[in-house]
């Protein structure tokens, strides 16, 4: 009981730490925030017009629409207290959602490793997971990426709380989170696919004397959990399959269309498939190796896959929730994630996040290891103590937080401050219902004004032009882009970097 009480105390303090950290972090972001993400503009403009047109959102657009209605609901809370509705107000809603999301991440992330690896080295894991910079950023900008992780994170941890107490009403709980995850990302539906393959491999080789009865209770109740919320989604939503799932069982999917060549004869098309497939999966598996690398900031890399190692080369007994569902929800992952990069050609830092989410518990075990073998090493005496192990232990981590510093300490989007600049004179010199035609959604969207996107062609329609040009190509064809009014660098701190030109339309 005493034991308990302390272990209870000690979490509670673990708890406390990590929060306040990522709170700190996160709100420092948003403060300093120059600009948020191309995504970003996209969702807070779907969740401006959810309050007129709730059905043509939800079912208009090309992704689930649950972001953007938190977005909505945070952006009428601020309203309650007498705040106008400005672009800087949804902004701030939307980034205010998404650390929320990654505060709360954090904490079930800790409680997730408490039952696998311990609460210390949770505590560690989730510590270096704060400081990492770009899943920070993602947890301080205007991105569905960490509200995504949070229901995964929340699922998973319901999952392995109805496994370890036998508690299997937790399957429906888990089930109706992972529905509710599923319209913010459709790849929250993989804790349906882990419950049910648990049951099935369960009900095939029983455990602990567990009655298939309770195991039949605990799979119906998850289906039933998860189709509370998706089934009237997806009635009001038309479609069942997300879209860029629909393209991948299509042959009208852009990569395909694009890279492969297809041949009249079926023997040829079997010939191009498989002399391609090893060649693509090789590189998806470097390209995502590459972005979690990125993401550790190449540091903890090598600790993580110390760790890995240890860890999975362990013969022992272990429980369903250290030997299945964890194993299941990172091979899973890494699957998807090349079935992505062979359909659609690229693997972003923001994919690979929940990956790192969950690889960085096996972080700390590598440290410990890394550590070590450095007491070892540098040993000055035969007897080895724990107190040695532990110094060079922190000494590792001040290094991979030291390393983490500067990028994390740098405000999102530092380097366009001009697109700021350029949107603050748009607003400022233009009427309110000018039309500009801009490279980036971000600079009209700043500018509270209405934007249209081009590439290279000039839109019909454009009373203002807005161009990114090199320093020396700042002349244009007055014919075709109007007269230059405006200019400014996007980064004034590079002497030859890019300009914005501004033109009225003649």
């Amino acid at each position: 009981m005493v034991r308990d009480r302390f272990a209870q105390k000690h979490n509670h303090s673990h708890v406390l730490v990590l929060l306040l950290t990522a709170l700190a972090i996160g709100i420092y972001l948003i403060a300093t925030t120059v600009l948020i993400s191309k995504d970003g503009v996209i969702y807070i403009q779907n969740a401006r017009d959810f309050s007129s047109r709730p059905v043509d959102i939800i079912k208009g657009i090309a992704f689930p629409f649950g972001y953007p209605f938190f977005i909505f609901l945070a952006n009428k809370f601020t309203t309650l207290f007498g705040a106008g509705s400005t672009v800087f107000t949804w902004i701030y809603a939307a980034q205010s959602v998404t650390l929320i999301c990654r505060t709360v991440t954090l904490i079930l992330l800790y409680y997730i490793g408490g039952l696998l690896f311990g609460s210390r080295r949770s505590f560690w894991a989730v510590l270096i997971l704060i400081v990492l910079p770009y899943p920070a950023e993602f947890g301080s900008d205007a991105l569905r990426d960490w509200p995504h992780v949070m229901f995964l994170a929340a699922g998973f941890l319901l999952l392995l709380g109805g496994v370890k107490k036998s508690k299997y009403w937790l399957f429906g709980a888990a089930g109706l989170v992972s529905g509710l995850g599923h319209m913010v990302r459709p790849e929250c539906a993989q804790l349906v696919i882990y419950g049910t393959l648990w049951v099935v491999l369960r009900l095939f080789f029983p455990k602990n004397n567990v009655s298939r009865r309770k195991l039949a209770f605990a799979l119906v109740i998850l289906l039933i959990g998860f189709s509370i919320p998706v089934v009237p989604y997806v009635i009001v939503r038309g479609s069942i399959l997300p879209e860029k799932v629909e393209q991948l069982f299509s042959s009208s999917a852009p990569e395909h269309s694009r890279d492969i060549r297809v041949p009249n004869t079926t023997s040829d098309i079997n010939v191009y498939a498989a002399s391609g497939l090893p060649a693509k999966i090789l590189n998806g598996v470097g390209r995502l190796i590459g972005e979690i690398s990125d993401n550790l900031m190449h540091f903890f890399m090598l600790p993580l896959a110390i760790g890995l190692y240890a860890r999975f080369r362990r013969k022992s007994e272990a429980s369903d929730i250290k030997r299945f569902f964890l194993p299941a929800l990172l091979w899973f992952n890494v699957i998807m994630l090349l079935l992505l990069y062979y359909d659609w050609g690229f693997i972003s830092r923001r994919h690979s996040l929940p990956l790192v989410v969950f690889l960085v518990l096996y972080i700390p075990e590598g440290l410990e290891i890394m550590a070590l073998w450095l007491e070892e090493r540098f040993r000055r005496d035969r007897v080895r103590t724990d107190r040695q192990s532990q110094q060079f232990f922190c000494i590792l981590l001040v290094i991979g937080v030291v390393i983490c510093m500067p990028k994390l300490l740098r405000p999102p989007g530092a380097d366009k401050p001009g697109y700021r600049a350029a949107a603050k004179w748009l607003r400022e010199n233009t009427g309110k219902n000018d039309v500009i035609a801009v490279p980036d959604l971000r600079i009209s969207f700043y500018a509270e004004r209405e934007g249209l996107k081009y590439v290279t062609d000039v839109p019909d329609g454009a009373e203002y032009l807005v161009r990114i040009v090199k320093s020396e190509d700042e002349g244009g064809d007055s014919e075709r882009f109007g007269r230059e009014i405006y200019s400014v660098s996007v980064n004034n701190r590079e002497k030859s970097g890019k300009k914005l030109l501004i033109y009225r339309m003649m």
